[in-house]
């Protein structure tokens, strides 16, 4: 069951939980304090926690005390303060931070020492806009096909913001990096995914905003006209996509998210596992 409960005395009633929830499943109730309306959407991000400028929003068994200040200068702390940001001022970064991100690239670590990744970074809210309208405008014609659209399925329940112009996908980000990388690279779909993991951590500690943003790289597969615009080279596969700018909103302490299983490997035990056993393990290994 996933609750949100509200310590009225410290709620300020500012509504940031709610503008800040991605699923929109909190809500102003009849005396303006958040509350839970749709519990089934809900995805336990626990932003509404992290984001409450003056804890009083605690999520299931999650309370605020529990958690830790937000700080950028401690490498763990980083690691545990990092937010998807869905927010962003309209303005652009600094040429001096975008230049900054750039000058850090070249040190990312790639499988074999390959040094064959593309960045295509959208410097300019301009350019920017340029690509959110056409993205905007190719998906609201192909989700119009009803032979094409459940392709498209995951953007359906989104039809009727695209066609209101709403920007669902970019969020408003004034800046996108896209990492792209040769088919033919020794780790060409995970390369990317490293190469972003670095830039993301960076760019919170410079105070820059990040978010991992799935709806646009399903674009970029159905729109090569969209890969044409960000100058991804021939023969380059865009891996993945990440919106990137200053936030509107500042997250006030880290999260609790549940731990992950640990196999504390200490001895080794071997297993004369049977042939359906193993069958399955290679099948496995192999989707997806």
């Amino acid at each position: 069951m996933k609750t949100i409960t509200i310590d009225k005395e410290k709620c300020v009633r500012c509504g940031l939980c709610i503008s800040d929830c991605l699923s929109g499943c909190i809500a102003f109730d009849n005396d303006n304090y958040p509350q839970m309306v749709d519990e089934a959407r809900c995805i336990a991000c626990q932003h509404c926690l992290a984001i409450c400028p003056t804890g009083a929003l605690s999520f299931c068994d999650k309370n605020p005390e529990n958690s830790e200040p937000v700080d950028y200068n401690d490498i763990l702390k980083l690691i545990k303060s990092r937010r998807s940001v869905r927010q962003y001022k309209e303005e652009e970064i600094s040429p001096d931070t975008m230049a900054k991100l750039k000058e850090m690239l070249p040190y990312i670590p790639t499988g074999c020492n390959s040094h064959s990744l593309h960045f295509s970074i959208v410097e300019t809210k301009s350019a920017m806009d340029i690509i959110r309208k056409r993205v905007n405008e190719l998906l609201v014609k192909t989700l119009s096909y009803k032979a094409i659209s459940p392709l498209l399925d995951k953007f359906s329940k989104y039809k009727d913001a695209l066609i209101k112009g709403e920007d669902v996908i970019f969020r408003g980000a004034p800046h996108m990096v896209v990492v792209s990388s040769p088919v033919t690279a020794p780790c060409a779909t995970v390369d990317p995914i490293i190469a972003l993991s670095y830039f993301e951590l960076y760019a919170q500690h410079l105070g820059v905003g990040t978010c991992w943003c799935g709806f646009a790289q399903v674009c970029l597969k159905f729109f090569p006209e969209i890969c044409e615009m960000l100058e991804i080279p021939s023969g380059y596969k865009p891996v993945y996509v990440m919106l990137f700018g200053t936030p509107k909103i500042k997250y006030q302490r880290t999260t609790q998210p549940e731990a992950y299983k640990i196999a504390e490997i200490k001895e080794i035990h071997e297993k004369d596992s049977c042939f359906f056993c193993k069958a399955k393990r290679l099948i496995t290994n192999f989707l997806r």
